[in-house]
């Protein structure tokens, strides 16, 4: 089919009170299963986006929107870890540029209630200070879509109804593209004090950064770099300023001991594949994929630049050789960004930065991906650990390979 080598959507309506991850399960296990079985028999690899409205944004006007950081990368890093459990479970390859029969996936989040009205649906790009869009912006500059999933429910058929009135400004949609999957069981269950206070906002930095070796980019390295993403205090349109996202990308040489290290990406494929996976997310164009597909990359000294939103996001991929990277060498660090599993990591990083009589870097943590509250069967368990890392990727590479 002519469209095979366009993304797809899968429109999800609000997540469950408290998304826990089981919630998450019950929720929206059912169509996230019917989109990835319709995408794996393709005859070229297919990409999804999977966008979930939610309200997350508080504050008055587009320019001092903020957001509960925590709860945005809870909500990520369970939908990242369902896609993972899923896609193990139907024997579907999620990394970047796995070839036939796999899925590419991206979670996203939209700021949308169930009160807002578009009074005219014309498409229009209305970017906030932070880097979650609302429905109007996405329908805007995202498209065109090969299938559009939507769940079979009063909320995800109302979130569908009003997708497609803004969508179908931007692209024709034909009959065949829209597809009716079955939703799940969603819970909102009240804490017996009564309602919850509003999550307090995060404050958004300037300057973000983060690092990892992202070989063969999976929904590992998508959770880090997205969530990483929601930090950003983004300058309006047209300003002078920009924000800075600097991702350390573990060098060549720092890696030639890592296991299957043959079937490493060299630094500028990784750097690359970081670089495109953010414009995805980050990039908004009325020109749709056409502008997100291509960004203009700038070398210098080895390391790979860009800018997104008309420069007001300027992405850093800089190649790193210490577990260090820039957060030692230039003081005016922000946030830094890390994963559970490399705790210690942001510690040592502010103790080296304490030694050069430097201020810290506030560290946010990051989720880990993890089967063991979703699924119970050990056997489960260990297939879904066993595909999620890089390493493993690279095993089962050399594997396939050695079949040949």
């Amino acid at each position: 089919m002519a469209r095979d080598y366009l993304p797809s959507l899968l429109l999800l309506p609000f997540p469950p009170d408290p998304a826990s991850r089981p919630a998450l399960n019950a929720a929206y296990r059912p169509a996230l299963t019917a989109a990835f079985e319709k995408l794996k028999d393709a005859s070229t690899a297919q990409k999804l986006t999977v966008a979930v409205a939610h309200p997350l944004l508080r504050g008055p006007g587009l320019r001092h929107k903020t957001l509960s950081w925590p709860q945005a990368q809870s909500l990520l890093a369970g939908l990242y870890t369902l896609i993972s459990i899923i896609c193990a479970e139907l024997h579907i390859p999620t990394y970047v540029n796995a070839g036939p029969g796999s899925v590419d996936a991206t979670v996203v989040v939209l700021d949308h209630n169930r009160k807002r009205r578009y009074e005219d649906f014309r498409p229009a790009i209305e970017s906030n200070n932070t880097a979650i869009v609302d429905l109007a912006t996405f329908a805007s500059a995202y498209y065109p879509w090969n299938y559009i999933f939507s769940v079979d429910s009063e909320t995800g058929l109302e979130l569908r109804s009003i997708y497609l009135q803004l969508a179908e400004q931007r692209q024709l949609l034909l009959q065949d593209q829209l597809i009716t999957v079955k939703g799940g069981v969603t819970f909102s269950v009240p804490p017996h004090d009564g309602p919850p206070p509003p999550s307090p906002g995060t404050m958004p930095h300037s300057t973000v950064c983060l690092g990892g070796t992202f070989d063969h980019l999976h929904t590992g390295h998508k959770l880090l770099l997205t969530a990483g993403a929601y930090l950003l205090d983004i300058p309006a349109k047209g300003s002078a300023e920009t924000c800075n996202y600097i991702i350390g990308i573990s060098g060549d040489e720092l890696l030639k001991n890592k296991k299957g290290a043959e079937f490493l990406e060299k630094w500028d494929e990784r750097a690359r594949n970081v670089i495109h996976f953010l414009s995805s997310i980050l990039e908004l164009s009325p020109e749709g994929w056409k502008a997100v597909a291509a960004p203009s990359i700038q070398q210098e000294s080895g390391d790979f630049s860009t800018t997104f939103r008309d420069g007001s996001v300027t992405i850093h991929c800089v190649k790193i050789q210490d577990p260090f990277g820039p957060t030692i060498t230039e003081e005016g660090m922000d946030a830094l960004v890390i994963s559970a599993e490399t705790r210690s990591g942001g510690k040592a990083v502010n103790d080296k930065r304490a030694e050069l009589g430097w201020g810290p870097m506030e560290v946010f943590e990051v989720d880990v991906l993890d089967s063991k509250e979703i699924t119970d069967t050990p056997s489960q368990s260990e297939d879904f650990s066993s595909k999620i890392s890089s390493t493993a990727i690279r095993s089962q590479i050399a594997e396939a390979t050695a079949r040949r």
